[in-house]
């Protein structure tokens, strides 16, 4: 099924986005077991994201084909120490101290860091992130912080079945890329599993899929 759906994905997504743009499709590989995130690796993902540190540790080791590894979950500042120099993209970088602590392990460990700004689009209470009218100031101070290179911007749109408002949040989302955009930044990561379409329509460049490449998850593992 992994193999397939993989083929799938990869015959239905576009290789560029409306503005000539590379799509990265990133497999979210929450709650996969070793076997299933190596057989989509086999099949041709090259990308992999980790939302959980205990996962990622565990698991590091084992994964075969050498793929990126991105980190798209929320991160705690006490944990990065068990991802520094193992993650090629951190996602989630979603408030100043997280940036601050990162740009500290990072400079210690004489590494320089990739990140994403990670914006709250949907101004959702529950999800972390720094406010759309506050990205511009928030990008000035993290990107004078040592040991950071800001690559781009994450957000997730919240969920409705209002098309038109996530048509228009998802805009909202290239147009702040497109104008924070210092001739650095790589990755609009906007879009999981039941929304990619209309976020790469509107311009992300980065997707993360878990379901899309593994089926619906077993929670009960």
């Amino acid at each position: 099924m992994i193999e397939q759906n993989v083929k799938n994905l990869f015959a239905g997504i576009p290789d560029k986005n409306p503005f000539g743009e590379n799509i990265t499709v990133v497999a979210a590989v929450k709650l996969q077991t070793v076997e299933s995130i190596n057989r989509a690796i086999a099949a041709g993902i090259r990308n992999i994201g980790d939302n959980h540190v205990q996962e990622f540790r565990d698991k590091y080791d084992l994964i075969c084909g050498n793929p990126r590894r991105h980190f798209i979950g929320h991160l705690q500042t006490n944990k990065i120490k068990y991802l520094l120099g193992r993650v090629d993209l951190y996602h989630s970088v979603d408030r100043m101290s997280l940036a601050e602590e990162l740009s500290n392990k990072s400079g210690k460990a004489q590494i320089t860091s990739d990140i994403l700004l990670q914006i709250n689009i949907g101004d959702q209470p529950t999800k972390g992130g720094f406010e759309y009218n506050d990205a511009e100031n928030a990008l000035k101070i993290i990107k004078s912080l040592p040991s950071l290179n800001v690559k781009g911007l994450m957000a997730m749109l919240p969920l409705s079945d209002d098309i038109q408002l996530l048509q228009k949040l998802a805009k909202d989302m290239r147009v702040l890329y497109d104008r924070l955009n210092d001739g650095n930044f790589k990755y609009l990561s906007m879009g999981m599993s039941g929304d990619w379409e209309l976020c790469v329509e509107q311009g992300a460049n980065t997707v993360r899929l878990g379901t899309s490449v593994f089926g619906a998850r077993n929670y009960d593992r």
